[in-house]
């Protein structure tokens, strides 16, 4: 996991998208930022990944670095990485940033996963659209919108992390 992830966190949370240097790397940002305002650093891991491996071992876009820099989000010294089958043993949420990417992790995900897997804007519905867009050949104002859009959904999945972590543990 990526720095600020814990062996010991209650729970981890994964953020997929195509090549994991734009959208899952903005939204593994921004999720972590509120993660530590609500002080639960030690009981949620964070991390993202990429289901292609157009882009693996590069930095995140400097586009998505400037844009979230100007709201005070650091997409940190990380390095893009590809899904793997394992993360379905190691997540127990795993959300991903469009369609696309879900059917591709739906076709990967083991029988035994009792995990969330599915979108993240599954936690914005107020945002109006099921996906986050991919800004990765646009403009400035593309990156802002990824950015409007995984902050509504940050909220609603913090909230619903924190629910489970309020659950008694079955055995």
């Amino acid at each position: 996991m990526s720095a600020g992830g814990t062996a010991k966190a209650k729970t981890a949370v994964l953020f997929v998208c195509t090549g994991n240097i734009c959208r899952s790397p903005t939204a593994e940002a921004v999720f972590r930022a509120r993660v530590k305002r609500a002080g639960l650093t030690s009981a949620i891991a964070i991390d993202s990944a990429g289901t292609h491996d157009y882009q693996l071992g590069q930095p995140p876009d400097p586009r998505a670095v400037a844009r979230a820099r100007l709201r005070g989000y650091d997409l940190g010294v990380r390095c893009a990485r590809q899904f793997e089958f394992e993360d379905f043993e190691r997540f127990g949420w795993i959300l991903a940033m469009d369609r696309f990417n879900l059917g591709h992790l739906e076709t990967m995900r083991p029988r035994e996963f009792r995990g969330y897997l599915g979108m993240f804007l599954d936690f914005a519905p107020e945002a109006g659209v099921p996906e986050v867009p991919d800004p990765y050949g646009g403009e400035a104002k593309d990156f802002d919108r990824v950015l409007d859009l995984v902050e509504d959904a940050a909220g609603g999945l913090l909230e619903a992390v924190r629910r489970t972590l309020d659950e008694p543990r079955r055995r």
